[in-house]
């Protein structure tokens, strides 16, 4: 391992990718300790601790929320964005034509979801200054038009300012910008974790320690074979000739990973189960049906069997919807023909994209309700233990070893590219 990170450091162009990358998580991370003036920080972190939604969603903000700070929304309505136009392209068909356009039109899409950013942020900082205001802790207190606007705009302008980050370092091809702002906001908080619960030991507890640390263990090679495993379909390519000289003729092979949506399922699954109670805690001080049908549906997703399910068909259902959107059977069944490749007992052509598909989808299968059963371990755990931590530790770990994974396999690219290059 040591070899590798030295090699890596002496490689000048990926040495500085990386020292780039890493500046701008640390500008990530001081942005986050930037709080809006005239907040009650202290009443804020009480009201987080006490909320298991807003608490999950401080997570993979970064920690952002808890200093009410100018990126206190993280990438959050970027990442509802891209849901949005994800699911827009499935059914109009304007969007999916730029998708089949290739890169052209992937920059069209993107541009629109970005664009699309701006309202959606400018909304969810309405809804949380809201959300904070009808709480029992005097967080904000009394505020005019002017500082409310103005606290708006701060916070909107401050995820754009975190998609721009995100984006940036995407382009230097050292790991997904937006997974890696999330890993850093985790990552930052294990300190203060690691703190807490060496000062809040109790040797009674133990076992709690115990089996959090089992369960970590789990989640870990349990990420890694998801994310690691593969099936390889085996490829032959035609012998040509050409005048005395031969070509082709060789067999390889066609990696299918058994996940290839990696982190983001996870993360599609978290924002959706994240937004009715959230919406649900505008109208619960209300009068008439409105407020029962809100407290109805907070008390509901307090429900921890009812949480656990609807986490576990989401993350199963994004696994598939993410899954169909980059994996296109019908482009490699093309692309295989172009280059005179075939699977020894298939057609090319049709039958090759029927063979793909049939094949993904069995693997997508075990993939997914393996994903989805390391989701809900934590709750599962939590069933026996009354532990808030194991919940929110559980699903840290699911995030920062998927990214951890990516990014390693990126930068093991990066080398490799130069060491072709030197050949």
């Amino acid at each position: 391992m040591w070899e590798k990170i030295l090699h890596v450091w002496k490689l000048k162009d990926v040495r500085n990718r990386i020292l780039f990358v890493l500046g701008l998580l640390a500008i990530f991370r001081l942005t986050a300790h930037i709080p809006v003036p005239g907040i009650n920080t202290e009443n804020l972190r009480q009201l987080l601790n006490g909320n298991q939604f807003l608490g999950l969603l401080n997570i993979f903000s970064g920690g952002t929320m808890q200093n009410f700070s100018i990126v206190m929304m993280g990438v959050a309505p970027y990442i509802t964005s891209s849901i949005i136009f994800q699911l827009l392209a499935m059914v109009v068909p304007r969007l999916e034509e730029m998708q089949k356009e290739g890169e052209s039109g992937q920059q069209k899409i993107n541009m629109y979801t970005r664009l699309a950013t701006v309202p959606l942020a400018f909304l969810q900082a309405f809804g949380m200054i809201q959300l904070l205001r009808q709480s029992q802790f005097d967080i904000i207190g009394d505020v005019n038009v002017y500082r409310y606007i103005t606290v708006m705009l701060t916070i909107t302008a401050g995820t754009i300012f975190l998609m721009w980050i995100g984006e940036i370092i995407s382009e230097k091809n050292i790991g997904n910008g937006i997974s890696l702002l999330i890993f850093a906001g985790i990552i930052s908080a294990l300190p203060t974790a690691v703190q807490n619960a060496i000062v809040n030991y109790d040797p009674s507890q133990l076992y709690l320690y115990l089996m959090f640390v089992v369960l970590a263990i789990v989640t870990v090679i349990a990420v890694v074979i998801i994310s690691e495993g593969q099936r390889k379909i085996p490829v032959s390519y035609a012998k040509q000739v050409r005048g005395t000289r031969s070509f082709g003729g060789h067999s390889s092979h066609l990696p299918l990973k058994i996940n290839m949506a990696g982190v983001i399922p996870i993360i599609f699954a978290i924002s959706v189960v994240l937004f009715p109670p959230m919406i649900a805690q505008f109208f619960v001080n209300g009068v008439g049906f409105m407020a029962r049908a809100s407290q109805a549906v907070v008390t509901l997703f307090n429900n921890q069997l009812f949480y656990g399910i609807l986490y576990f068909l989401l993350v199963f259902g994004f696994t598939y919807f993410y899954t169909a959107v980059i994996f296109d059977p019908q482009k490699m069944a093309e692309n295989l023909q172009r280059q005179g490749a075939f699977i020894p007992g298939i057609r090319p052509g049709k039958q090759t994209e029927e063979y793909l598909q049939k094949t993904m989808t069995k693997l997508l299968f075990s993939g997914a309700l393996f994903l989805s059963l390391i989701a809900v371990l934590p709750l599962i755990m939590q069933a026996f233990t009354n532990s808030q931590a194991l919940v929110i530790g559980g699903t840290s770990l699911l995030i920062v070893v998927s990214v951890a994974i990516e990014t390693a396999k990126q930068v093991e690219a990066q080398i490799k590219m130069h060491e072709y290059d030197r050949v």
